[in-house]
């Protein structure tokens, strides 16, 4: 797919004066197509929210403008130009002095403190049709003010691309502080934007390689104490409370869950072998997916459950193989110079991110299932561990320069654009993405 701007044909089936509902991407009237070549980010106005608090509606405003252009496919007008500094959504828009500011399109929100909950209503305007493109009316609870935001922004960029946004989402990543020849790792959590970070865990065991269950309650992890020693954990994230998973043979690591959530594949060290094993969270033993001499790890399922993609050195070093979820017979996909490890499907079932080394420098990058199509998005001295976004559109990462520095985390596109670093309290490193919040 190439990024570019373009206005359908097709009409909406509500007036702008309808019932709030939220629009198919079909009725879009203006629609991003995102292809790969160069494009022209969507040049779009938002005016503050309208709120008995205006301070608020002005900081939820900001918060969308910061989430829809970082995504790089918008342009945000210039505030100082609009018509009118707060929207109205239960008015219709004065397309004609929207149109003089360049917006194609024009967003119109509130947003307000009911209760104990904040109430928010929003539409979503083509001003050269001068219709709706897209409604929606939602809440959340005051202490997640931010969310009503992050909603928003997702009704917006669903409305605008055809596909589900990423916001409304949270980063699960280890957090590193220390010196870097003895540094603390605990689990930490924050939303996407890099907001309401907090720890997780107490640090007294370096936490590693933490993976989110696909219904975003839990996370699996690994805890470090050793050479031989390591053991896998499940969080509840709502209780706080932690569940012992095992550890079996000399190590188990590399936590991953199916998508259903009922199961779990990992890695087993047992003398110089690593293979992937599965072990249902209901209970009972673990199951072996893979056999020999090789060290086989990193298992990520694709999105249906039925096959898993891994890291393994069977060849001589390390590559990607895809196989049955049930085990067997494996076929090597990756074919590049260097050595590939960290594959991750994505939720679209549509590419592989891998982490690719070569000629001392690291690379972050996807391919199709079937070792297709590879394309490398970001190359650094150090760059590793991707994560995809719920949407399958963007990937997390992080990277680490060396020397007195340590890992931060970065985001960018499957069209190898819009890198940015994402903001966290200190060092950071293997982070995974959540699926949308319900």
């Amino acid at each position: 797919m190439t990024l570019m701007t373009r206005r359908s044909a097709l009409k909406l089936g509500l007036s702008g004066a309808a019932m709030m509902a939220m629009a198919g991407p079909a009725s879009a009237l203006v629609q991003i197509t995102v292809t790969g070549g160069n494009f022209t980010p969507l040049p779009i106005a938002i005016p503050n929210f309208a709120s008995a608090d205006p301070n608020f509606g002005a900081e939820v405003a900001q918060i969308v403008r910061n989430n829809l252009v970082g995504s790089g496919l918008f342009r945000l007008v210039d505030p100082a130009g609009y018509p009118s500094q707060v929207g109205d959504p239960n008015a219709t828009p004065d397309f004609n002095a929207w149109r003089a500011t360049g917006a194609d399109a024009v967003v119109m929100a509130d947003a307000n403190n009911a209760g104990g909950q904040i109430q928010s209503s929003l539409r979503l305007w083509d001003t050269t049709a001068a219709q709706q493109v897209t409604g929606k009316a939602y809440g959340a609870p005051a202490d997640s003010w931010r969310r009503i935001a992050h909603i928003a922004s997702d009704a917006i960029y669903s409305g605008l691309t055809g596909e589900s946004g990423y916001f409304d989402t949270r980063i699960v990543y280890v957090a590193e502080s220390g010196p870097k020849g003895n540094r603390v790792k605990q689990l930490a959590i924050m939303d996407q934007d890099g907001a309401n970070s907090r720890i997780l865990t107490d640090g007294r065991l370096a936490t590693i390689t933490p993976r989110i269950s696909p219904d975003g309650t839990r996370v699996a992890y690994m805890t470090f104490n050793g050479p031989n020693a390591s053991g896998i954990f499940v969080l509840n994230l709502a209780t706080g409370q932690t569940q012992s998973i095992g550890q079996y043979g000399q190590m188990s690591f590399a936590p991953r869950f199916s998508p259903d959530g009922q199961r779990l594949a990992f890695s087993v060290t047992q003398g110089a072998a690593t293979n992937l094993y599965m072990l249902p969270l209901t209970g009972g033993q673990p199951t072996a997916l893979t056999s020999g001499s090789a060290i086989d790890t990193s298992p990520s399922f694709s999105p249906d459950g039925q096959r898993i993609c891994f890291e393994s050195d069977r060849g001589g070093r390390p590559q990607i193989y895809v196989m049955s979820a049930a085990g067997g017979g494996a076929e090597r996909i990756s074919y590049g110079d260097g050595a590939y490890s960290t594959p991750v499907w994505s939720p679209k079932g549509d590419l592989i991110a891998f982490t690719r080394q070569s000629a001392g420098q690291f690379s972050i990058g996807t391919m199709r299932p079937d070792g297709s199509g590879e394309r490398i998005l970001a190359t650094s001295f150090h760059a590793e561990g991707p994560t995809w976004a719920p949407n399958g559109r963007v990937l997390m990462f992080f990277r680490d320069p060396g020397g007195n520095d340590g890992p931060r985390l970065y985001s960018i596109d499957v069209w190898g654009r819009n890198e940015q670093r994402v903001p966290t309290q200190g060092f950071a490193s293997d982070p995974a993405w959540s699926p949308l919040l319900s």
